[in-house]
């Protein structure tokens, strides 16, 4: 099964340039990287046109720019990663050989936040429990979507925050999500700059708001 990476991109210039060479064996392997970016500034547009098969430019907002990486991907496997990611030399064999064997959908990792702060280890096997039980992931997870069912559920809803949720509750009704053991890691600068626990409440309030009914267009001016 071939694989389009989709990463959606904005000013992430000292990030991304690391995730794009770790998918070069990925492109080597005949498997695209498609970069979508919503306008950055720096130079995340030049450092992607060196290390990625396709760079389009969108409008921002990772849904927005996430379906329109997806119209123009050619895998059998859509697979999302935001640009701090970091990931294993075995990831996408991974995500064939589980995809295959559990004969499901869609799938997430595990993740891991690179913060040393003891606290992060705790956040991350909740995030991890909490996802495999539920079948819902989040975006720093590594969505990977089988192309058929993105296009049966219609892709990301065009919202401006909880996408993942969104999809992820739209895939679950196809699926339950398999559970990816091996680690992903994102960047923990969010939590670092916003304190952990005001981060953690945020998420928190932000959900069950999201959960009550209230919409993502309400809820997106808090997160920010």
């Amino acid at each position: 099964m071939f694989v389009s990476i989709i990463i959606p991109a904005l000013n992430e210039e000292s990030s991304i340039k690391n995730l794009l060479q770790q998918l070069q064996v990925s492109r080597q392997q005949g498997h695209e990287v498609i970069v979508v970016d919503g306008g950055s500034e720096d130079q995340t547009i030049a450092v992607s046109t060196l290390l990625a098969d396709k760079v389009i430019q969108s409008d921002p907002g990772r849904a927005v720019q996430m379906n329109k990486g997806a119209v123009q991907a050619s895998g059998d496997i859509l697979w999302f990663l935001h640009a701090d990611s970091v990931i294993s030399e075995n990831a996408i064999k991974n995500i064939q050989f589980n995809l295959n064997e559990q004969n499901k959908d869609w799938g997430r990792f595990n993740i891991k936040l690179s913060g040393l702060h003891y606290m992060f280890r705790i956040i991350e096997k909740m995030i991890n429990f909490r996802s495999c039980l539920s079948s819902i992931a989040t975006g720093d997870q590594g969505i990977f979507i089988k192309r058929k069912i993105f296009d049966d559920v219609g892709g990301y809803s065009n919202i401006p925050l909880m996408e993942d949720i969104d999809i992820s509750k739209k895939l679950r009704a196809q699926s339950r999500s398999v559970c990816i053991k091996e680690t992903l890691t994102t960047s923990s600068r969010r939590w670092e700059k916003n304190g952990i626990l005001s981060t953690i409440l945020l998420m928190w309030r932000l959900r069950f708001l999201y959960w009550l009914g209230i919409s993502a267009d309400k809820l997106v001016s808090q997160y920010k």
